[in-house]
């Protein structure tokens, strides 16, 4: 009884800290793109900043408890995975209209639920499966993507996706065995002189914008922290499709802030995305 009790705890907490993350995540690549589109900072230095401000937030909160782990092999390949997944993701917010990017980073859930399954070892059930294939075509709904003229730029935020994929098998990996606080720290410490190895042909001189890079590490850091602990409470296959809610978190932002209306049937879209994760949890629990 009580680990059936742990099972549907997760099955909701879970989901509610992975779309909180999500919102979070939508309003600091808000922030990014209005850095890089109205003030014109380099996304090198922008990727910097923004996870270095985030450093010195969580710092403090989790110093005492973050820093045991016998895994540094695995934190460090996560890392570079995120790494990789930031400064593809950062350069393409300063390319292409945020709700472009989103849509193309819908493959991310993809490369999880299908890696979750094969190396992880996670049941890939009908439901999980077809709640992300509803969740992408909402987002084809909204997007419209087809009426569109894709640059080299759009295939930025693809390589993000698969990036951050990979990154977050690792994070639902080593959640078997670190806290959230770990998670979240190591991550940020470490890619601090990763991005700052990025940044060294930008350079890191920081006016315009600044108030937006250090809004973006602030919402990153809490952030991240959700993203580690939803990880902890539930499955990582199971919680793909809740991150589909990022489409009409990032289309409604882009659209307040910067006019970037997307083509397409918006609103029915999103529905199909809110119905797909609401439909997977109903299952589960």
């Amino acid at each position: 009884m009580i680990q059936m009790n742990l099972m549907m705890r997760g099955a909701v907490a879970g989901p509610l800290c992975f779309v909180l993350a999500g919102a979070l995540f939508a309003g600091a690549n808000t922030a990014v793109q209005g850095a890089g589109m109205v003030y014109g900072v380099p996304s090198p230095t922008i990727a910097f900043w923004q996870y270095a401000i985030a450093c010195v937030v969580v710092l403090p909160l989790v110093w005492r408890s973050a820093w045991r782990t016998c895994r540094p092999v695995l934190h460090g390949v996560r890392v570079v995975l995120a790494a990789i997944g930031v400064q593809l993701w950062v350069a393409g917010l300063a390319h292409v209209p945020i709700w472009q990017a989103v849509a193309l980073i819908l493959t991310s859930p993809l490369f999880v639920t299908l890696g979750a399954g094969v190396l992880l070892g996670e049941r890939l059930t009908g439901s999980r499966v077809l709640a992300v294939l509803m969740g992408a075509f909402g987002g084809v709904l909204i997007l419209a993507p087809w009426q569109e003229a894709f640059t080299w730029a759009a295939l930025l935020p693809v390589g993000a996706a698969a990036f951050w994929a990979a990154s977050s098998l690792v994070t639902k990996h080593l959640a078997t065995t670190e806290d959230a606080g770990t998670l979240t720290l190591l991550l940020l410490v470490l890619l601090v002189p990763v991005n700052g190895l990025a940044a060294i042909g930008s350079g890191f001189a920081l006016v315009d914008g600044l108030w937006l890079v250090a809004l973006a590490g602030l919402l990153v850091a809490g952030a991240q922290y959700l993203l580690a602990l939803a990880y902890r409470l539930a499955d990582a296959a199971y919680l793909q499709p809740f991150d589909h809610l990022k489409l009409p978190l990032n289309v409604g932002l882009g659209l307040v802030f910067f006019g970037f209306a997307p083509p397409g049937l918006m609103w029915v879209g999103a529905a199909v995305i809110i119905a797909a994760s609401a439909w997977v949890m109903r299952e589960e629990v």
